[in-house]
């Protein structure tokens, strides 16, 4: 059995304490790029937005708009499971 590697990302609060997370997934929805981001106390969605040639990732604030793209998310996975590799 082989383990995914994965890569991480550091995020800073808006109290200033950095926390690291690991990209679980990024995935393009209604014309817009997503993150979903995990550390060992949370999940987080975010929107990656381009400015000048910059990521930056952007919180979501709608609940709705949350909902709406982890169901989606969770649909399309669901319809194309992964191949057993990474299990």
């Amino acid at each position: 059995m082989r383990s995914r590697e994965r890569d991480f990302i550091t995020i800073e609060d808006e109290r200033g304490i950095e926390k690291q997370y690991a990209i679980e997934a990024l995935f393009d929805m209604r014309n817009q790029t997503y993150a979903l981001l995990q550390s060992n106390e949370e999940v987080l969605l975010m929107r990656i937005e381009d400015e000048k040639g910059e990521q930056y990732l952007v919180g979501l604030t709608d609940p709705e708009e949350r909902d709406s793209i982890l169901d989606a998310y969770q649909i399309a996975v669901e319809a194309t499971p992964a191949d057993g590799e990474f299990s």
